[in-house]
C-alpha cells in the first residue's frame, strides 16, 4: 500500500476567491472510463487491443476530435451511465449551498454538457453559468472560454478559481500534425511510435492560468502530476479538495476534531459506500515478504470500469470472506509508486490474525471511507510507517457507529449465509 498521507497541519490562506470554474469530462463526470470502455470493444473488432495505461492520448480531446478513433455514435448512448466521480456532488452541493457562483466550463458542445448533466440531479440548477466549446471562437487551451464565463459572472478574472483534469496530446513528427487520439489508419497507428513523437498539452489548465485565474489540476491518470507544474495546485481527487486555502467556506459535512485539522472524522472521510469482490489471489509476493504486511489481493480483471470510478489513495470498510467472517479491513487501490506498478490494482489489509491463507476463497469487501491520496515514499521504511499509521486511523474509525453498522452489509453476510457462517 504504498500511498501518502493527507497534512494535518495549519493550513494557510493561499488566495481569496469570489468564484469557481469546473471543467465536466474527467473532473466532475467519469467520462474517461466510458471512453476506454467503448475503446475496448471498437478496436477488438479490428484485432486491437486498448491499453488504458496510455489513455492520456485521448483525454482533453473534445468528442469530435474522440470520434475519428472511435465514432460519436459509439458514445452518445452511453451518457446516461456516467457516474460523476467522487466527491462532485459533494463540492457542487457545499458551493451552491454557501451561495458561491458556479461556472461549467467544458470543451463539449453546449448541448451535449447539458445531455450528460441532465443525468444529475440538481446540477443544471446549481450552475450560475453553463457554457460549451461551440460558444467560442476557439475552446481550451485558449482562455476565451473561462474569459467568457466570467464575463456572464461578472466577476474579475483574478477573482476566480478553476478546477480543471484535462492532458492533451499532439503528434510532433507528422507533416501537419493533426490534433488526434489515436491515428484512424491501422497502418499509420502500427508503424508510428507515440511515446517518442507526443507534445504533451494542458488544455485546461493552460486556458485557465492564460486567463491570469488560479487553477487547482486533478489528473484523471496515473503518475502525470509532473506534468502539471503550472498549476497553483495539484491534488489527488475532488475528495481532497480544501476550499478553506482559497477564502471558500470549508466543508461543513463532518465533524472537526481541531481547528487545524480538515474537516474529516477520525482522520477519514466518508463516502458513499461501494462494493467490490473476488476470489483472493497471489499478489506479487511482497506484501507479508517485504512488508511484513499480508494483503489479500484481489483480481483487478472484469472491474476497470469500477476501478476508473474511483481515486487512487487508502480507503477502509469492512470485509468478507465466505468461511471466516467479517473483519476491519484498510486497503489501497492505485499503481504504488514505491513499487512502480504497470497496472491499477486493489490490495486490501484484513485487520485479523488467520493464521493461514485463504487463497481461492471468496472476499467481498464494503469500502464506506477514504483516508488520503496515493504518493511515492522515499524510503521502505517510511513507507511500512504509514500504511500501519492506516491500520490505526481505519480501526478506530470503523468503532464509530456510522461506520460500524456496514459490518451487516447484506453484500458481506449473503456470502456468510451460503456458507453457513453467521
Amino acid at each position: 500500500m504504498s500511498t501518502t498521507t493527507t497534512t494535518t497541519t495549519t493550513m494557510s490562506l493561499k488566495k481569496f476567491m469570489s468564484c469557481v470554474m469546473l471543467d465536466l469530462d474527467g473532473t466532475l463526470l467519469n467520462t474517461d472510463g466510458i471512453v476506454n470502455e467503448v475503446l475496448k470493444v471498437f478496436l477488438g473488432k479490428y484485432g486491437k487491443k486498448w491499453d488504458g495505461r496510455v489513455a492520456y492520448k485521448v483525454v482533453g480531446k473534445t468528442p469530435f476530435e474522440a470520434a475519428t478513433a472511435i465514432g460519436v455514435m459509439h458514445l452518445q448512448y452511453r451518457w446516461c451511465n456516467i457516474k460523476a466521480l467522487p466527491g462532485a456532488n459533494r463540492l457542487i452541493k457545499h458551493l451552491n449551498g454557501h451561495g458561491v457562483p458556479i461556472a461549467l466550463a467544458s470543451n463539449s458542445p453546449r448541448a451535449s454538457v447539458e445531455t450528460k448533466i441532465s443525468y444529475h440531479l440538481g446540477w443544471k440548477e446549481s450552475f450560475s453559468v453553463i457554457i460549451g466549446a461551440d460558444e467560442v471562437t476557439i475552446g481550451k487551451p485558449s482562455p476565451e472560454i473561462f474569459l467568457e464565463a466570467a464575463k456572464r459572472l461578472n466577476v474579475e478574472a483574478s477573482s476566480c478559481l478553476v478546477i480543471e483534469d484535462s492532458l492533451r496530446v499532439k503528434p510532433l513528427k507528422l507533416e501537419n500534425p493533426p490534433d488526434i487520439c489515436v491515428p484512424s489508419d491501422s497502418k499509420v497507428a502500427n508503424q508510428w511510435n507515440f511515446e517518442k513523437n507526443l507534445k504533451v498539452y494542458r488544455p485546461g489548465v493552460t486556458a485557465g492560468k492564460a486567463a491570469h485565474m488560479t487553477v487547482i489540476a486533478v489528473p484523471s491518470l496515473p503518475k502525470q502530476s509532473n506534468l502539471y507544474k503550472s498549476a497553483d495546485e495539484v491534488i489527488n481527487s475532488l475528495l481532497d479538495f480544501q476550499p478553506e486555502k482559497w477564502g471558500l467556506p470549508p466543508f461543513q459535512d463532518c465533524i472537526t476534531l481541531k481547528p487545524s485539522l480538515t474537516p474529516w472524522i477520525e482522520g477519514t472521510l466518508p463516502i458513499e459506500p461501494w462494493h467490490i469482490g473476488g476470489p483472493v489471489i497471489k499478489g506479487f509476493g511482497r506484501g507479508s515478504k517485504v512488508l511484513g504486511i499480508p494483503t489479500a489481493n484481489l483480481t483487478t480483471e472484469g472491474y476497470s470500469n469500477i476501478l476508473s470510478e474511483h481515486p487512487s489513495g487508502v480507503y477502509f470498510g469492512w470485509a468478507g470472506l465466505a468461511k471466516q467472517g467479517v473483519h476491519k479491513m484498510v486497503m489501497s487501490i492505485g499503481w504504488n509508486p514505491y513499487f512502480n506498478n504497470t497496472e491499477k490494482t486493489i490490495e486490501p489489509w484484513l485487520l485479523h490474525d488467520f493464521g493461514e491463507d485463504f487463497y481461492g476463497e471468496e472476499l467481498r469487501l464494503a469500502i464506506v471511507g477514504y483516508i488520503r491520496p496515493e504518493t511515492n515514499f522515499s524510503s521502505l521504511e517510511s513507507l511500512i510507517a504509514k500504511i500501519h499509521e492506516d491500520r490505526k486511523f481505519a480501526e478506530n474509525a470503523l468503532d464509530l457507529p456510522m461506520y460500524a453498522h456496514y459490518k451487516n452489509d447484506p453484500y458481506l453476510t449473503s456470502s456468510l449465509q451460503l456458507n453457513g457462517h453467521q
